[in-house]
């Protein structure tokens, strides 16, 4: 997608968001290139605000996979098209995440997802002087994360988002909504 597309528009600056999360770990001596990107995570401040940004990004979507987590909704979107935030990256998944249930996070454009593959342990365990933590979220699912002082995250997974809903049952076959 090109530049101040109407996904773009919504999410605000990807290719920004990304380039500075990139440099970031570049920084760190952390090198991402040539590993695929999972997903976009943004975050809502409101209920209201997370049901309007799910409306507009639907309108640019295949798909939908709504989950509850944590006692809150959480949209796993797939873009008609999928952002590209450099040259030979596309990133087709959006986790849009209602408001905080804890901790501190960045509202807007929160984290991407680095999709490592099997050897996620030994990259951790390489870079575990700059790892922040590791999630449980499931057991397909235990990201690896950086936290940077902005609250924004790079997590780190064994596969994709994409993949880890589809082996917990979740499908992509039209917009799925759970009922408030």
């Amino acid at each position: 997608m090109e530049f101040g597309s109407a996904v773009e528009r919504i999410l605000g600056n990807p290719s920004g968001f990304f380039s500075t999360q990139e440099q970031r770990l570049r920084a760190m001596g952390i090198d991402i290139a040539g590993y695929a990107l999972s997903h976009f995570a943004f975050r809502t401040e409101t209920n209201d605000e997370y049901v309007k940004v799910r409306e507009a990004l639907e309108r640019h979507a295949t798909s939908n996979a709504e989950t509850i987590w944590n006692g809150r909704r959480i949209s796993k979107i797939i873009l008609s098209e999928p952002l590209l935030p450099a040259p030979g990256i596309g990133v087709s998944m959006i986790e849009l995440i209602p408001p905080v249930h804890q901790s501190t996070y960045k509202m807007g454009l929160e984290h991407i997802g680095v999709v490592i593959g099997e050897k996620l342990e030994e990259f951790a365990n390489a870079h575990r002087g700059n790892i922040t933590g590791r999630q449980d979220q499931g057991p397909y699912c235990q990201p690896y994360y950086i936290t940077f002082p902005d609250h924004t995250n790079v997590k780190f997974y064994a596969r994709s988002l994409r993949d880890v809903c589809v082996l917990e049952g979740r499908t992509f076959d039209g917009f799925h909504h759970v009922s408030d």
